[in-house]
C-alpha cells in the first residue's frame, strides 16, 4: 500500500529507519546530559539562581511577554490567512491578468527571509515617510510573509477538491465564483486545516523576530528580563521551556486534526 508521495518502506527500510532513530535519540540524550554536566560544573544548576522563577512577579513578566506574542501571532495569521486566501483564488483564476501577478508574489516572497521583510519595514519604510507603529512593524512583515504560504496551502485545498464539484454547481444554476465559494472552499478548508495549524505554529515562532523592532514579545522579554537579573541560561531555558509547551500544544493539535480528518471525510460521505 502507497502513500501519496512514497511507497511504503520494506523490512530493511524499517530497520535502518528504528536504528538511526534509536541512533539519533541517544546521541541526543547524550548532548543534553553533557550539557546538564557542564551546567553543573559551572554552577547554573545552583537552587539560588532558579529560586527567583519561582516567584509570580518573574512569571508575571514572562506571560506579559507570551500574551504579546500571541497577540502579534494571532493579527498576523488572521491577515495572513485573508490574503493568502485572495492570492490563492487569483492563482486558480482563468484569467491571466489575475494569475500571473499573484502567482509572482508567491514565488518571489517565499524566496525572502523574514527577517529581510522586517529590516525593510524597520528602516527602510521610514525614509519615505512610512513610520508604522511598533506593533505593525512585527506583524506587517510577519503578514507579507506568510501569506504567500497561505496561498500555497489553499491552492492544494482547492485543487484537491474534485473538479466534477464544481461542474455539479454551474449545472444546478450556480455562477463560477458561487461553485467556489459555496461547494468548493468549505471542501478545501477542512482539508486543509492541519496544515493551517502547522503554518501558525511556524508563524508564532516568527513572532520572536520582535526582538529586531523591540516589541515586547516574549523572547525580548526575556532579553530584558535576563539583562535585568543577570540570570543569562536560567532566563532563556524558561522562555525556550514555554516556547516548547506552546508549539507543542499546537503541533499536537495539527496531528489530532490530521489523524481525525480521514474519518471524518469518510463519515460525510457516507451521510451524503
Amino acid at each position: 500500500m502507497s502513500t501519496v508521495l512514497f511507497d511504503e518502506p520494506g523490512p530493511r527500510a524499517r530497520r535502518r529507519i528504528r536504528v538511526a532513530t534509536v541512533a539519533g535519540t541517544l546521541a541526543a540524550v547524550a548532548l543534553v546530559a553533557l550539557a546538564v554536566r557542564q551546567f553543573a560544573a559551572n554552577g547554573q544548576l545552583d537552587a539560588a539562581r532558579w529560586q527567583p522563577y519561582g516567584t509570580w512577579p518573574m512569571w508575571r513578566y514572562l506571560l506579559d511577554g507570551l500574551w504579546s506574542t500571541f497577540l502579534a501571532a494571532v493579527v498576523a495569521a488572521a491577515l495572513s490567512m485573508a490574503f493568502g486566501l485572495v492570492l490563492a483564488l487569483g492563482r486558480v483564476s482563468p484569467r491571466a491578468w489575475v494569475r500571473t501577478p499573484a502567482a509572482v508574489y508567491v514565488e518571489v516572497v517565499r524566496t525572502i527571509p523574514a527577517l529581510l521583510l522586517v529590516y525593510v519595514v524597520l528602516f527602510a519604510l521610514p525614509r519615505y515617510g512610512m513610520d508604522l507603529p511598533l506593533f505593525w512593524k512585527l506583524v506587517v512583515p510577519l503578514t507579507v510573509s506568510n501569506a504567500a504560504a497561505y496561498a500555497e496551502i489553499f491552492r492544494a485545498g482547492i485543487n484537491s477538491v474534485e473538479r466534477g464539484q464544481t461542474e455539479a454547481g454551474l449545472a444546478v444554476g450556480l455562477t463560477r465564483f458561487q461553485a467556489l465559494r459555496l461547494i468548493v472552499l468549505p471542501q478545501a478548508a477542512r482539508r486543509v486545516l492541519p496544515s493551517i495549524v502547522s503554518q501558525s505554529v511556524g508563524l508564532l515562532k516568527d513572532t520572536s523576530l520582535g526582538f529586531v523592532v523591540s516589541y515586547g514579545e516574549l523572547l525580548y522579554s526575556g532579553k530584558v528580563l535576563a539583562a535585568y537579573n543577570g540570570l543569562l541560561i536560567q532566563t532563556y531555558l524558561v522562555v525556550a521551556l514555554i516556547y516548547l509547551v506552546v508549539n507543542a500544544s499546537l503541533s499536537k493539535l495539527a496531528r489530532t486534526l490530521e489523524a481525525r480528518r480521514p474519518e471524518a471525510m469518510r463519515r460525510r460521505t457516507v451521510r451524503a
